[in-house]
């Protein structure tokens, strides 16, 4: 057997899928595993918050906690792709501080930022279907979690299934801009 300290050093790749709740991105993401040419894991946040043990948590208590959860999910994904690992992350950058964290820990050049829209109505009709959101979340994310206005690479999944919105991104790719959209936000450019 090798020695695995021997394997060549590489900053993983992240694909960073952003959108409100319901918006189609952990259905892009199952594409993305399924079409890409290496291995790939999904680390989305609401699996994150699915590990937590099912202690009752005291309303005052709940923000500190949720707050920590993210901070730890950012880490996680950060530690992943500096292992030289390959990330989807699917994510709700719906508060600016979790945009901030996020620049502050991934490494700029690696990372496609991947805006998921989807217009309100077909968002209210999805969170009805799933029964598992609070109703109203994603109109309230909304207006916060394209805040920060510039991607590598867009789609709209009320007129793009996710296969098709997968395969648009995995041929994009090999032709990511320079500077990427997190380069921008890191220096200030966007």
């Amino acid at each position: 057997m090798e020695h695995l300290a021997d394997a060549p050093a590489r900053q993983g790749l992240i694909i960073f899928l952003n959108g409100t709740t319901s918006s189609g991105k952990s259905a892009i993401a199952t594409e993305l595993l399924r079409i890409l040419d290496e291995p790939y894991f999904h680390l989305p946040v609401d699996a994150f918050h699915a590990l937590r043990s099912p202690v009752p948590v005291p309303p005052d208590a709940l923000d500190t906690l949720l707050h920590r959860t993210w901070r730890g999910y950012h880490r996680a994904v950060a530690g992943m792709a500096a292992a030289g690992n390959h990330v989807v992350m699917d994510h709700v950058l719906s508060a600016k501080w979790r945009l901030e964290d996020c620049l502050a820990l991934f490494a700029p050049r690696d990372v496609v930022l991947v805006g998921v829209h989807c217009p309100l109505p077909e968002l209210e009709r999805r969170e009805r279907l799933r029964g598992d959101r609070p109703t109203g979340l994603a109109a309230r994310q909304l207006p916060h979690v394209h805040a920060h206005g510039v991607y590598d690479i867009e789609c709209d999944t009320s007129t793009t299934d996710a296969a098709a919105c997968a395969r648009r991104i995995k041929e994009f790719l090999p032709h990511r801009p320079t500077p990427t959209a997190f380069e921008r936000l890191s220096s200030g450019q966007a």
